[in-house]
Formats: structure tokens, C-alpha cells, sequence
């Protein structure tokens, strides 16, 4: 394989990559699908309906990647969610103030691209402020926080963490049926679930679910697959091409916000390159756009007052901070992590939500102490 080649297979992921964020952007803004929602509706109001569009795309994403890596056409163990550290400290506390400020600033980080496709300034700020928090956690002053006071906390185990790879090493089972049983016994019981509602069984619910999960397995299959190159024609080793880690990765929204801004920061320096996370950022943003123009609901907004700015300024330094430490958002680990059914990204996800209701919490006791 060529340079030439590199080159061209670089731009048939970032294509795809772009391709696929369209659709789960575009959906997202018709069906209204938000993690964040999802938790308040069932915490406010008993409505479980977008809690069951968020369990149904984790069930399509699961059974999917699950099936990917059972038949060969993945190897998980290349994802940094597998890994041998079990990074505690990292998912607890950053899977916490996600969700707490995912609560502050309206939506997590995936909804905010979307509110900013639909017309939302105020969203706009919001993904600036992310992208800059993000940002110093990966390589400025938060940056130290995060490494020399919170990941030194980690269990180090003795292989991949994901369930499959756990029930083969305890067992005799091989890996591969150790993924294809993952996708049984977890994926589609969660997905029979989510279906068992027939209120819930609408073509716009359905849609959600299937097109958000099927996005995150299509981006697996795109970097872990389409991408994967056995020997670079510079390195002579294997590359995960158009990934920002040079490993294989899907959809996750945090840390592409930040690599976004890099990149238009540094448009002119020739050696800053698109990567899949970032084509995913502006493939989201334009999909959400395109649908509210279509459906006619696109419209300009602004902060309330001053209270509503700074609790979105808040809330958005949160979820950069958050969801870098935390290794990913209610997408990057709440969907995409998931699905490799990671022990870290389970505690990950599990910490979002305990962040989300505990937000919830806080803003009622607020509205209540002003009543």
C-alpha cells in the first residue's frame, strides 16, 4: 500500500465517518433523543419513553459490536475502552461531573452539537466553552488534575476488561463465542425489553434507536475495519487509519470538540489532519441542521439572563473537564463503550447518571427555595 493509498483511504473514512454523524445528527433532531431528557423525564415525570430510545441504541450497539468482534471483523482489544487499567478515580469522578453538568448546560455533549445545528446561540457557547475545558484537561492546566491527581487511582487487571474477554479467561470458552453469547444473552434481552412498551413502538422512537446504535456499530466497523491498515507503508505497523489515538474508535463527542478547535485554530499548519472524531463533530451539527430547515422548526436562540448564562458556562466546564477524564460522554462511553460491554465504561455510564439525578436534584431544591 502506497502513500497515495493511505491518502485516499484516509478520506473514504472521514467520508463515512461524516456520513454517518449526518444521520445520527439529522435524527437526533427529529426524535428529540438526549440522555439528559432521558434522565429527567423518568426522574420528573415517570416518562421512560427516551430512556427507552437511549437502552434501545445501547441494545443495537451492543448486539452489533458484539457481532463484529464474534465473527472477526473487529478486534476489540484494539479500543482503548479494553484496556488492562481499570481506571477508577477517572470514571467515578469524571462520569459524575459530566453528568452534573450535562444537567446545568441543557443537554450533554452530543445534544448541545445538535441544539446547535437547530439555531441554539446559547448552545453555540455552550460547545465553545466545552471544547476549551476539554481542551486544557487533555494537554493544559487541568491537564495536570487530571493526570497526577486522579488517574494514578486504578486497578490494573490481567487483560481486557470487557465482559466477553473476562468470561473467556475465567472459562473455556473461546473469545469469539465469549462475544457472540454477549450479544444473546445481554444485547437482545435488553432490546426485547425496550420493545415490550407498545406505546413506545412508533416509527420515530424505533428510528432513534436504531439509527444512533447502528451509527456507533458503523463507525466501529469503519475505524476497526475499513481503516485498519496491517502495515503502514511508512511505519510498517499496524495503523488504525483517520483515528485521532491511532487506535480503533467510534462515536464519542468531548474530546473531537476540542480536536475540532484545534483543528480550525491551526487550519494552515500542514501537519494538523482531519480525524474521524472531528468529521463526526461537524457531520452532527450539519445533519441537525439540514433536518430543521427541512422540518421548519430551525430557530435562533439566546440565553434567558444573566443566572441562565452563567449556569450553562458552569455546566459546560463541567462536561469538558468530565468527559475527558472520564474517558468519553453518555455517547462516548454511555453508547460506544458500552457496546464493548467495558467494566470501565459500565462504571462510567453508571457515574453519569448518578451526576444527572443528583443535578436534578439540586435545580429542584432551587425552585423550590425561590417559590
Amino acid at each position: 500500500m502506497t502513500d497515495a493509498d493511505i491518502a485516499a483511504l484516509r478520506w473514504a473514512v472521514l467520508a463515512a465517518a461524516f456520513a454517518l454523524a449526518f444521520g445520527f445528527g439529522a435524527v437526533a433532531q427529529r426524535s428529540g433523543f438526549c440522555t439528559m431528557g432521558a434522565v429527567a423525564d423518568l426522574v420528573g415525570f415517570g416518562d421512560s419513553t427516551r430512556l427507552r430510545q437511549w437502552l434501545l441504541a445501547i441494545a443495537v450497539a451492543v448486539i452489533g459490536t458484539q457481532l463484529l468482534a464474534g465473527i472477526g471483523a473487529v478486534d476489540l482489544g484494539a479500543s482503548f475502552h479494553t484496556g488492562a487499567r481499570l481506571l477508577l478515580a477517572s470514571y467515578v469522578t469524571g462520569g459524575f461531573l459530566f453528568g452534573f453538568g450535562m444537567v446545568l448546560a441543557g443537554g450533554c455533549g452530543s445534544r448541545t452539537l445538535v441544539r446547535v445545528g437547530g439555531g441554539s446561540l446559547k448552545a453555540l457557547v455552550v460547545l465553545l466553552v466545552i471544547g476549551l475545558a476539554a481542551f486544557m484537561t487533555l494537554r493544559g492546566v487541568l491537564a495536570v488534575v487530571r493526570v497526577e491527581a486522579i488517574e494514578p487511582w486504578y486497578l490494573l487487571l490481567d487483560g481486557r476488561q470487557d465482559l466477553p474477554a473476562l468470561v473467556a479467561r475465567a472459562s473455556a470458552l473461546p473469545l469469539a463465542a465469549a462475544h457472540l453469547a454477549a450479544a444473546a444473552l445481554i444485547g437482545a434481552p435488553l432490546a426485547a425489553w425496550t420493545l415490550a412498551s407498545r406505546e413506545f413502538r412508533t416509527r420515530g422512537n424505533l428510528l432513534a434507536g436504531l439509527t444512533i446504535g447502528g451509527a456507533v456499530v458503523g463507525l466501529w466497523w469503519i475505524s476497526g475495519h475499513l481503516g485498519y491498515v496491517a502495515e503502514h507503508p511508512r511505519t510498517l505497523e499496524p495503523a488504525f487509519i483517520g483515528s485521532y489515538s491511532g487506535r480503533m474508535e467510534s462515536l464519542s463527542f468531548i474530546a473531537p470538540i476540542a480536536h475540532a478547535l484545534d483543528w480550525l485554530l491551526f487550519f494552515s499548519d500542514r501537519s494538523n489532519v482531519l480525524t474521524l472524531g472531528v468529521a463526526a463533530v461537524v457531520g452532527v451539527v450539519t445533519g441537525s441542521a439540514a433536518m430543521a430547515v427541512a422540518a421548519g422548526t430551525f430557530r435562533w436562540e439566546g440565553f434567558r439572563d444573566t443566572e441562565d448564562t452563567a449556569q450553562h458556562l458552569a455546566g459546560a466546564v463541567l462536561m469538558g473537564f468530565g468527559g475527558v477524564t472520564a474517558m468519553g460522554c453518555t455517547i462516548g462511553q454511555g453508547i460506544t463503550g458500552i457496546a464493548t460491554l467495558s467494566l470501565g465504561s459500565l462504571l462510567a455510564l453508571a457515574a453519569i447518571v448518578g451526576g444527572a439525578i443528583t443535578a436534578l436534584e439540586y435545580q429542584q431544591r432551587r425552585l423550590e427555595r425561590s417559590a
